[in-house]
């Protein structure tokens, strides 16, 4: 790979910081399923801050061709919002030097002096194209454990460890940004560097279906098919988006039934529960809860405050005041990408400006995010929230039933969800089991009545408000 930015160390430190958080706003900004596609495998090359030049490197002739085809205004535009010196950004292929590549349990050898040829393990062009290359900043040990994601973590260890397993498949379910993928990318890194010459299989679910219906298109599914059930570890992440697709989820079928009966490894992430999952077949679904279902739930203040202690643990140059860590922690509670961008870019912006960090400093640099986190509730946190309370399934919000003890919290959860989320009327009807937004409106008009006369239901939704709002 090209040497690093020739600068000076702080303002190299700060252009890294800065790619970070650009990183992670294109993230939200394009999708999280482009983004990881393309946009995610480059890496900061040669900068020049002076001539105002930002080089990226993507691992391919091919990669970089497209971006500069398809993302060279938005990287462009996402620089020059950050840093509005800079004027040139270019994306560029790999010179070829070492560097490390994981897929499909192949690799090309690190650390080699730049003089030796990369060690390539032979693999045909489409299984180098079906392949998602791993992580290797996502590993066990840089994955900031607490309560609420312990128990997914050690599962995640002990399916990585390679013995005999007590539950496959592994389900890995929770919000945007709280985790899931990196455990995905530990297992690989982790199951491959205990077992050298193993096939690891990291893909997500839009693209095993993208993959499923190019091979159909080229009739030659039965390579598609060996290719993938011949993985030691599958990992299919988000599979709620193969929801309704009918072909796709018989191959997913039995691709899972293929690799369970023969003892292999599965992986599967969603952002929901099975039970939760729409679209879904019922078989599917079985099998998804026939393992171990373990939640990532939001970081609470605690794990947030352990994930930025460690994330400077990493930044030595960086000179950021307890106080403001503790206001970092304590205002945003997204997600953990939010929260670990939000400290890159604090720690870019004074690091280019040569002003010194503290709470007044954050806030005007933080000022979108911190004013987005102010008021971001989800409805999957509003139903799980309400059925907690009320001591019901949260299945119950997406299900037929209409006893009143399973009725009155639906329609709770329906007014919060008009109340503390911007979505439409139509949107979470569907998140209620594809219910009219004729329904919604009702229950919303219905607890606005209520309240007014029962009391101890006021009070009810009084306490979720708090608890939904921190």
């Amino acid at each position: 790979m090209r040497s690093a930015a020739p600068v000076g160390g702080d303002v190299a430190s700060a252009l890294s910081s800065a790619w970070e958080s650009i990183r992670s706003s294109l993230r939200r900004t394009i999708g999280a399923r482009t983004f990881d596609g393309w946009l995610k495998p480059l890496a900061l090359g040669e900068c020049d801050l002076a001539a105002g030049s930002v080089e990226l490197v993507a691992p391919s002739d091919f990669m970089a061709n497209w971006v500069n085809t398809h993302f060279a205004d938005q990287l462009g535009h996402a620089w020059r919002a950050l840093l509005p010196q800079i004027s040139d950004v270019s994306v560029v292929a790999d010179s070829g030097a070492a560097r490390t590549v994981l897929f499909a349990g192949e690799s090309i050898a690190a650390d080699a002096p730049a003089s030796a040829s990369p060690v390539v393990v032979p693999i045909s062009a489409a299984d180098a194209r079906r392949c998602t290359p791993l992580e290797p900043r996502y590993t066990f040990d840089s994955f900031v454990v607490g309560k609420a994601n312990e128990v997914a973590y050690n599962a995640a260890r002990t399916l990585a460890e390679g013995g005999a397993l007590a539950f496959n498949p592994l389900f890995l379910h929770g919000g945007t940004g709280l985790g899931k993928t990196h455990l995905m990318h530990a297992i690989g890194q982790d199951y491959l560097a205990r077992h050298p010459g193993a096939r690891v299989v990291y893909m997500s679910a839009e693209k095993f279906m993208f993959e499923f219906v190019s091979a159909m298109r080229a009739k030659d599914t039965f390579s598609f098919k060996q290719w993938l059930r011949s993985a030691d570890v599958l990992m299919i992440d988000d599979v709620q988006f193969i929801a309704g697709k009918e072909s796709t989820q018989e191959e997913f079928f039995h691709t899972m039934n293929e690799l369970i009966s023969a003892g292999r490894r599965l992986v599967i992430s969603a952002d929901r529960s099975p039970q939760d999952l729409d679209g879904i077949e019922s078989r599917i679904l079985s099998r998804l809860s026939w393992g171990l279902v373990a939640d990532v739930n939001p970081a609470d203040f605690e794990l947030r405050l352990n994930i930025l202690t460690r994330k400077l643990e990493s930044m030595p140059q960086a000179n950021v005041p307890a106080d403001v860590v503790l206001f970092l922690a304590k205002r945003i509670s997204a997600n953990v990408r939010e929260l670990e961008g939000a400290l890159n870019r604090v720690v870019a912006y004074a690091a280019l400006s040569g002003k010194p960090i503290d709470i007044e400093f954050t806030q005007a640099t933080l000022a979108d995010i911190l004013r987005a986190n102010q008021r971001r509730v989800t409805i999957d946190e509003i139903q799980r929230k309400v059925s907690d309370h009320y001591r019901i399934r949260q299945s119950e919000m997406s299900s037929a039933r209409r006893a009143r003890e399973v009725a009155r919290p639906r329609q709770v959860a329906m007014y919060l969800a008009k109340q503390l989320t911007p979505r439409s009327l139509p949107e979470i009807g569907r998140r209620f089991g594809g219910r009219d937004h004729t329904t919604v409106i009702h229950a919303v008009r219905q607890i606005e009545k209520l309240r007014q006369s029962d009391a101890e239901l006021d009070a009810d939704v009084r306490l979720l408000i708090r608890q939904l709002e921190g």
